[in-house]
């Protein structure tokens, strides 16, 4: 006896057999109409209460990631407006220390120079030269009447000579004079020129000053509004955060790139040093040791970098004394200088080897040998690049404390974003499960449609019924 046999009530008649086990169906179906409506419904409210629920502890947890993302957003830009501050001051304190501390002797410098120049203008003011002795006696002599002697006549010439002589020589010492003034004024012209440039020395200090002042007043604008929690400022910090990770990740994007032409300049060279079958794991070790080398300098060049104080990755090695600090700098330093001269001489290497693989191939082929271009280019080229890569990835540090520093507020903003999505996504599905109730209950009345009509006539007759007496009785 087959599964299918078990369902057939009348043997031969398979489809009054349906039809009967239809109608029990719907009979059950009918009776448990109750029953299943509080089931789908309670099924329907439990989930739609747990994604509530879930939805909301996934609010509260987005709210508590996003209050720590501000704090640590306002804390990096807080610490990152101070260091602009404070480099601001020591630009302001070297201006002062380098151009006005010494303005006491500017000072007594453009005294003197004023000083010389008013002796000197003393000196070439223009007298008016003494009133001549002889005019009077030329204009008592030309009162005298003409009286046509001879005598008279000849003393006239004379003193016309006489005159004309004085006159001569009144000149010659005028133009002495004007002479001696002239070159007093030349000899001020110096110290006008000197006194000029030491003022447009003064004027651009006091300028600079000012256009630091500005400065200092626009951070420390900014520094208020981040002490205060501005909205104002966490967007600005928020906007700046993510220019940064796009750039800092664009530069270490290049700075891989130099790191990888570096690994291929030195990873056949060292093959020949180290070996070329040894392999740890799965890795040759010629590769291994190859990627050591540019780890070590990357690292010899974080902690140049910080020994120098231009990042703050490492907040040991910042607060150091100085005295120690420098030591590290030149530690660091002959570090980098020796690797970098490994790598020259690795590069130079790799040349000679490249070449003598070239040669082997062509002996094995039993091709002619082809003389190779005799060039010292090539070779020197890759020395360079060789000893220049190991210094250009110290440089990495910079893009890297950026891409850090901005990396915790991106990822957490990002973070803070998927579970709002998640949050989203908890409630739409506890709102699809309840509408999936009703639509359920709907859909288990509609297969029982044929009992809910009988019922729902029985019913208005019934209503009917006792409406009717009521009339009557009217």
């Amino acid at each position: 006896m087959s599964s299918t046999d078990f369902f057939i009530i009348l043997p031969g008649s398979p489809g009054l057999s349906v039809l009967i086990w239809l109608l029990l169906a719907i009979v059950m179906l009918y009776l448990a109409r109750c029953p299943a409506h509080g089931a789908i419904r309670s099924l329907s409210r439990i989930i739609r209460s747990g994604m509530r629920l879930a939805s909301r502890s996934v609010a509260l947890a987005e709210k508590r990631l996003a209050y720590r993302n501000r704090q640590v957003l306002l804390a990096a830009g807080r610490e990152s407006v101070e260091r602009l501050i404070e480099r601001e001051f020591y630009r302001v304190d070297a201006v002062v220390k380098r151009d006005l501390s010494g303005y006491p002797a500017i000072q007594r410098a453009l005294a003197d120079q004023i000083t010389h120049i008013d002796e000197d203008y003393i000196e070439s003011a223009e007298l008016p030269p003494p009133p001549p002795t002889w005019v009077d006696a030329v204009e008592a002599i030309a009162k005298i009447p003409p009286t046509g002697d001879a005598t008279v006549t000849n003393i006239l010439k004379e003193i016309h000579k006489t005159g004309v002589k004085q006159y001569k020589g009144a000149m010659e010492e005028y133009r002495k004079s004007m002479g001696v003034r002239h070159t007093l004024l030349k000899k001020m012209m110096p110290y006008w020129r000197k006194l000029t440039q030491t003022l447009d020395q003064v004027g651009k200090t006091i300028n600079g000053l000012q256009e630091r002042s500005t400065v200092i007043d626009s951070r420390m604008e900014q520094y208020e509004k981040i002490r205060a929690q501005a909205d104002e400022a966490e967007r600005t910090l928020s906007s700046s955060a993510m220019t940064q990770f796009v750039i800092s990740g664009f530069v270490l994007l290049i700075a891989i790139g130099g790191a990888i032409i570096n690994f291929n300049l030195i990873a056949l060279p060292m093959s020949e040093m180290v070996g070329g079958g040894s392999y740890i794991g799965q890795f040759k070790t010629s590769n291994v040791a190859a990627l050591v080398i540019i780890l070590v300098e990357v690292a010899m060049g974080l902690y140049l970098m910080e020994s120098l104080r231009i990042t703050k990755l490492f907040p040991i090695i910042g607060s150091m004394d100085d005295k120690m600090r420098v030591r590290m700098i030149w530690t660091t330093f002959s570090i980098l200088l020796v690797l970098a001269g490994v790598e020259s001489a690795l590069a130079f290497m790799r040349d000679r080897i490249a070449a003598d693989m070239q040669a082997l191939r062509q002996s094995l082929a039993a091709l002619e040998a082809v003389q190779p271009v005799s060039s010292w280019i090539p070779t020197v080229g890759q020395m360079v690049m060789g000893f220049i890569l190991p210094f250009a990835l110290t440089f990495v540090a910079i893009p890297l404390e950026s891409f850090v520093n901005s990396s915790r507020t991106v990822m957490g903003i990002a973070l803070a974003g998927l579970l709002r999505w998640i949050a989203f996504l908890l409630r739409l599905v506890g709102n699809v499960a309840d509408y999936s109730g009703e639509l359920m209950v709907n859909i288990y009345d509609l297969l029982i449609f044929p009992p809910l009509w009988v019922e729902k006539l029985v019913h208005d007759r019934g209503q009917q019924a006792k409406i009717n007496p009521q009339e009557e009785t009217t």
